[in-house]
């Protein structure tokens, strides 16, 4: 995909973005950080377009943190469900290859 050049709008600025990516993903992009600028400056009683930038970048820095942690928590449960599983696996054939006798006395 060849490199263009997409205009956006973010707080009452407007940049030009070269990417050779989605353009719609690259409006999403804007229209989120757009977003958050403005939910920070309503509740805030500054005018300074960088602080607010600042800021919403320190949002948008968090919710990515919180993102990752949880994704971590979620791949160590999978991998310990993922060990249970294979255990009870191997289990299982190890019973399916033993003879029946051999099953009676191991219980």
């Amino acid at each position: 995909m060849s490199e263009q050049t997409i205009r956006v709008e973010i707080y009452n600025q407007t940049y030009s973005i070269r990417s050779d990516g989605d353009n719609e993903y690259i409006l999403e992009l804007a229209e989120y950080v757009d977003r958050k600028m403005r939910e920070i400056s309503s509740g805030t009683m500054t005018v300074d377009s960088l602080k607010v930038a600042i800021l919403a970048a320190l949002h948008v820095a968090d919710e990515f943190f919180q993102l990752k942690q949880s994704q971590a928590q979620n791949d160590a449960q999978l991998a310990a469900r993922s060990t249970e599983c294979s255990e009870m696996l191997d289990r299982i054939l190890k019973h399916r290859d033993l003879a029946p006798q051999q099953i009676e006395t191991e219980q």
